[in-house]
């Protein structure tokens, strides 16, 4: 997890086959939607090029209702 922003926040999906990408231009913007692949619910968005540190230039910003946390193995 990347806690860049104050928002839950991370660099790529765990599970990609578990979401699915959709263009959004609402709001004058362009971003990436992130719905579940289940369900289609919205999930939250991808933004690119922010300048922040991560791996793969990506901040995936998840509500934070969708997420369920657990410790990590280790």
């Amino acid at each position: 997890m990347y806690r860049a922003t104050g928002w839950p926040s991370f660099y790529d999906p765990r599970d990609s086959d578990a979401v699915e990408l959709i263009e959004d231009r609402s709001h004058g913007m362009v971003r990436t939607e992130v719905r579940c692949a289940r369900c289609g619910s919205h999930l939250g968005h991808v933004f690119e090029g922010e300048g922040y540190a991560t791996p793969t230039d990506q901040r995936y910003c998840i509500n934070s209702i969708s997420l369920r946390l657990t410790p990590d193995e280790g």
